[in-house]
């Protein structure tokens, strides 16, 4: 290949030199063990892969025969440095002749004019490789190209035995006669980019973007070294590899909100096969720039020049969902037309905040979000005031834009600390904190959420915060009501140190603070109800006036979830037998809610079986009433006769106590959890699963975007996870005996279909970026695809990471696996 009057050019659109250490050391350890080899069998050979080329346009000038390189570039450049490595080692050893040699056969055309190199690598590499063809004093920088050379040097200084003259000999024979390579040469005719996505699975794989760009220049033809230096140069400068398909990904969502990152290649060619002609495809190459541009201050927000809109960008980059970034490109996209004002821009940019604000607030998170903000985009592009159609937009139908007055109930009644990201919870409560405009700036590195009055209630503790209510307030129930709102939400930088002491302690702490929210509740002399309640009203006006809400004359008057809740609740209550008693707390665990609003629903709403629900201690709410206002008997004189029994202070008979566990079965449901990790290694098994697959539910309905549906919590070790696959589902399983969790693509009762998946299994597993372990017993029905991930999930500190990487990657099997099962029912 190298031999003769040759010139190898890497096109210009083509990714830099990339390999590293690892590509590096696996190469050498062949080029080693093939010489060794060779000693006892000269013949002896081992294949590289494969070459793609095209020919040159001027090809058949007179001088170098002159070809571009499609594919390959990576171990063809490296090869050579390999040689050039070899050559100066030699020089320097004093083998010049044989160093010439080298020099003179495999890298450089030294008998024509200006001695041009064999390897013309891409642009951004000349100067380097160069450099180390000439033997300049550059030779051997810090850039990927001098790394590699350096790197073989370093490896042949260590081969280079003094006993043993022939180790260079033999590993310059084994690189330039041992090493083979397939060679595909397009002709003129041919597709050679078919030919490259054919055979481009060696090497460094090429990202989707890597992809798309090749597909781009190769369809230019002469005009690409010019349109590559006038627009794609600058806009890679812009924008990472991976932040390139993320904009190709963008540009096809805008038009399609269905569509998987992981088909950004496939769908963007499909669109891009339409255009015909050179001008077409420069014109598309300008109009992606474009948008990158736009993107790269989505991601750089210093980029823009407007503050209102800087500032904008800055909450939207923090917040960190990408499924925001399509309608904030239509937006300032629009800006940049000159068909919205910067103050239109701004203003939307606002309301998309709000949005995301007030959803978390209500405990709404990320239900329906994703195709919400997508189709947004044409709501967007096509309106003529940007600011107003997009609040119109999100203020219709069942899009959860929390009102005022819903924000205002939200702050006492929703766990906040449980609802969306943590650092999505984090900024709130920092941006809430900025509000203040205090004049001591505070570093948001370190500062975590702190519950004022602690997730545990100690001794003292609980007399404390039992001062604050009234004798008959159940203090458990009102502490898991309040604990996780808003109100007893705070930061500080020293969470650990705060954890559960008394509030008399934290109350020094939180005074010294720099935050001008802890100072104010430092001022208060006791925390307990009276205190969160005002904080989280004070705080829900704070949110109100930072972040304006829907336009409330387009809302929905109905609440159509509250009334599901409270069908849920009816037909539980309604099972709790005569003479049998449970409390809210249970109910509220079965429905997947709270004593709260679980105790508003069972005393405002008309349902059998009400009666028999009471406070934690078995006493009759003081405030009990009966829903028919002509009927006055006593409740207890009631129950009594149904068979309940009281002891002298009014509390109810404990052995006839209806659990949470039986109470689910005889409702035909299963028991959920609190939503807090307050398990610990005393706790029994069977309850630390449940709370576990539980906390995956509550993450995989706040934080999920494709399954809409999650198993309640189950005590046994595995649950099923449905997924819009008949016969197909996804399984999660806990191991206590090597502490891990597992997540397996399940095959119920088809061999044909996981065996068209195990043929694909390189390409699932490239798309997982890692390996599954692939089960498929003959004496069994089932087939598995199994990835485990290490950890103890008993472990607090653990154990919410863990229920996450279980909630995303089963939501990446169920978006890779489902293409691929499709295909295979769409050919049988």
């Amino acid at each position: 290949m190298l031999e003769g009057k040759k010139q190898y050019q890497v096109p210009l659109y083509q990714r830099v030199y990339s390999w590293g250490a690892k590509h590096l050391d696996q190469l050498w350890d062949d080029v080693v063990e093939l010489a060794a080899t060779r000693r006892e069998a000269p013949g002896s050979n081992h294949f590289i892969g494969s070459l793609v080329l095209a020919t040159s346009p001027d090809f058949n000038a007179v001088g170098l025969a002159k070809l571009l390189v499609v594919d390959g570039q990576q171990r063809l450049t490296t090869l050579t440095l390999l040689l050039a490595a070899l050559r100066d080692h030699l020089a320097e050893t004093g083998r010049t002749d044989r160093a010439e040699g080298i020099h003179a056969q495999y890298l450089v055309n030294v008998y024509d004019t200006g001695k041009p190199t064999k390897v013309l690598p891409t642009q951004a590499d000349r100067d380097a490789y160069k450099a180390v063809l000439t033997s300049s004093p550059e030779a051997g920088g810090s850039d990927a190209i001098g790394t590699a050379y350096n790197h073989f040097r370093a490896k042949l200084a260590l081969a280079d035995g003094p006993d043993d003259p022939r180790d260079l000999d033999e590993i310059e024979n084994a690189v330039v006669h041992g090493l083979t390579v397939v060679v595909v040469t397009a002709e003129p005719g041919d597709n050679a980019h078919r030919i490259f996505e054919s055979l481009n699975n060696t090497g460094l794989q090429l990202s989707q973007s890597d992809l798309l760009k090749n597909y781009l220049f190769m369809r230019l033809g002469p005009r690409s070294e010019d349109v590559y230096d006038a627009v794609w140069l600058p806009l890679e400068k812009k924008l990472s590899s991976d932040n390139l398909e993320l904009l190709f990904w963008l540009d096809l969502a805008r038009r399609d909100e269905r569509v998987k990152q992981s088909d950004t290649y496939a769908g963007q060619q499909k669109r891009l096969e339409k255009l015909t002609t050179p001008d077409q495809i420069e014109s598309e190459v300008r109009r992606i720039a474009a948008l990158g541009d736009v993107l790269a201050t989505i991601l750089d927000p210093s980029r823009e020049t407007d503050p209102a809109i800087r500032t904008r960008l800055d909450h939207i980059r923090a917040w960190g969902s990408t499924t925001a970034y399509p309608v904030v490109m239509a937006i300032l996209a629009r800006r940049a037309a000159g068909t919205a004002t910067p103050t239109q821009a701004a203003h939307a940019l606002l309301t998309l905040e709000s949005y995301f604000v007030r959803r978390i607030v209500a405990g709404r998170a990320t239900t329906g979000l994703n195709r919400t903000l997508l189709l947004a985009v044409n709501i967007v592009a096509d309106a003529e005031a940007v600011d107003i159609a997009l609040r119109d937009y999100l203020s219709r139908g069942r899009k959860h834009f929390a009102t005022d007055t819903q924000v205002r109930a939200a702050v006492g009644a929703v766990p906040f600390y449980w609802q969306g990201r943590a650092s999505q919870k984090k900024l709130i409560l920092r941006w809430l904190e900025e509000s203040y405009a205090s004049k001591e700036a505070v570093d948001p590195t370190n500062l975590t959420i702190e519950h004022v009055l602690p997730q545990t209630l100690t001794d003292t503790v609980r007399r404390d915060f039992a001062a604050g209510l009234s004798d008959d307030a159940d203090v458990t129930a009102e502490h898991e009501r309040l604990v996780h709102t808003i109100g007893n939400l705070t930061l500080t930088a020293y969470n650990s140190e705060l954890s559960n002491r008394p509030f008399a302690e934290k109350r020094a702490m939180l005074g010294e603070s720099g935050l001008r929210m802890n100072q104010e509740i430092a001022a208060h002399e006791t925390w307990s109800l009276t205190e969160i309640h005002a904080r989280g009203a004070a705080l829900a006006e704070k949110i109100i006036s930072l972040w304006p809400g829907p336009d409330e004359t387009l809302t929905s008057t109905g609440d159509e979830e509250s009334s599901e809740t409270g069908r849920i609740v009816s037909s539980i209550v309604a099972e709790i037998p005569a003479g049998r008693w449970t409390s809210y707390g249970e109910v509220a665990l079965i429905a997947g809610s709270y004593p709260q609003p679980v105790a508003a629903i069972i005393t405002t709403r008309l349902m059998h079986g009400f009666w028999r629900v009471l406070q934690r201690g078995g006493t009759i709410s003081p405030g009990f009433r009966w829903p028919d206002p002509d009927r006055a008997d006593d409740p207890r004189t009631y129950l009594e006769s149904e068979g309940l029994t009281f002891d002298d202070d009014g509390r109810a008979d404990p052995a006839q106590f209806v659990a949470a566990r039986e109470l689910a079965k005889l409702a035909g449901l299963e028991v959920g959890d609190t939503p807090s990790w307050r398990t610990s290694s005393t706790r029994p098994l069977l309850a630390q699963r449940q709370a576990f697959f539980e906390t995956v539910r509550e993450l995989g309905t706040s934080t999920g975007t494709l399954i809409t549906s999650w198993p309640k919590g189950s005590t046994q070790d595995s649950v099923g996870v449905a997924i819009g696959l008949p016969g197909c589902s996804v399984a999660l399983s806990l191991a206590t005996r090597e502490p891990a969790v597992s997540c397996a693509f399940y095959v119920r009762d088809d061999k044909d279909l996981f065996a068209h998946l195990h043929r694909h299994r390189e390409e699932i597993e490239a798309s997982l970026g890692a390996h599954l372990e692939w089960r498929d017993n003959p004496e069994h029905k089932a087939s598995q695809a199994i990835l485990r991930h290490d950890g103890d999930w008993r472990d607090a500190a653990v154990g919410p990471d863990l229920a996450q990487w279980l909630v995303r990657t089963t939501e990446t099997f169920a978006a890779i696996f489902a293409a691929y099962v499709q295909e295979y029912r769409q050919h049988t």
